[in-house]
C-alpha cells in the first residue's frame, strides 16, 4: 500500500463527526485572523453539528454543548478585553478600535498581500480615525493606533490559543481510538 492509499484509507476511516468538526475548526483558527469574521461562532457551530452527526445522547450531550457554550462566551470576551485593554493603555478611543476593524477589513484587499494587509490595515484605520474623528496629534494618535493594533493582535493570539485548545480536546473527543479508551 503506497502513501496516497494510506492517506485515504485513513481518511475513510474518519468519522464524518470528525470531519465536519476538522473543516469548521481549521476554518475558525484560519478566520481568527480576519476582522469580523466570527472564528469561534463557526468552530461552535462545528462542534454542535459534530455531536449531531455523531448519535445526540441528551444526559451526555446537553451537558458538554452547555460547558462548550460558556467556554465560546468566555473566549468572545477574552478578545473583547483583550482589544480593549491594548486600546485603553495607548489611549485610545472607540473611535480608534472601529478605525482598527474597518482598517483590516479593508487591509484583506490591498495588493502588498492579505496578511501584511492584515497588519498594516488595522494601524492605519486606527491611525486616521484617532487624526480624523478624535483630532488627536499625530504623536498621540500614533501612540492609540498602536495601542489598538497591540490590542487586536493580543485578542487574536489569546482567541487563537483557546480555540486550539478547544478543537484538540473535541477531535480527541470525537477520534475513534480515543472513544475506545474512555468508553463513549
Amino acid at each position: 500500500m503506497n502513501v496516497g492509499q494510506l492517506a485515504a484509507a485513513k481518511l475513510l476511516s474518519m468519522s464524518a463527526a470528525f470531519l465536519v468538526f476538522l473543516v469548521s475548526w481549521i476554518a475558525g483558527l484560519i478566520g481568527n485572523f480576519f476582522p469580523l469574521m466570527p472564528a469561534i461562532l463557526v468552530v461552535f457551530v462545528g462542534l454542535v453539528a459534530a455531536t449531531f452527526l455523531q448519535g445526540f445522547e441528551p444526559a451526555r450531550d446537553i451537558p458538554f454543548l452547555v460547558v462548550m457554550g460558556i467556554i465560546t462566551i468566555f473566549i468572545t470576551l477574552v478578545d473583547n478585553v483583550a482589544s480593549a485593554w491594548g486600546s485603553r493603555k495607548y489611549g485610545g478611543s472607540k473611535a480608534g478600535m472601529w478605525g482598527a476593524i474597518i482598517g483590516g477589513v479593508l487591509g484583506m484587499f490591498l495588493p502588498v498581500g492579505a496578511l501584511i494587509g492584515l497588519l498594516v490595515g488595522p494601524l492605519l484605520g486606527a491611525l486616521i480615525a484617532e487624526l480624523l474623528v478624535v483630532r488627536r496629534s499625530f504623536k498621540e494618535a500614533l501612540r492609540s493606533a498602536w495601542g489598538t493594533l497591540v490590542g487586536l493582535a493580543t485578542g487574536m493570539a489569546a482567541k487563537f490559543v483557546l480555540i486550539f485548545i478547544v478543537g484538540l480536546y473535541e477531535l480527541w473527543r470525537l477520534w475513534e481510538p480515543a472513544r475506545s479508551v474512555v468508553g463513549a
